[in-house]
């Protein structure tokens, strides 16, 4: 399975545009934004926790 081309991110975007609404798309976006962030900070914060605790360690 390859990468998501052009095509197929509008048609996601319409059938997203259908079922939420044009007004809770923005509010749906940055949910969905917070959300990544949010993980990428505690996944990164989960990577260098170990790195700590080992030159504590030494």
């Amino acid at each position: 399975m390859g990468k998501l081309g052009t095509q197929e991110l509008l048609i996601i975007l319409c059938i997203a545009l259908l079922i939420f609404g044009p007004k809770k798309l923005p509010q749906l976006g940055k949910a969905i934004g917070k959300t990544i962030g949010n993980f990428k900070r505690s996944s990164a914060k989960a990577e260098a926790e170990p790195m700590e605790e080992e030159q504590a360690e030494a």
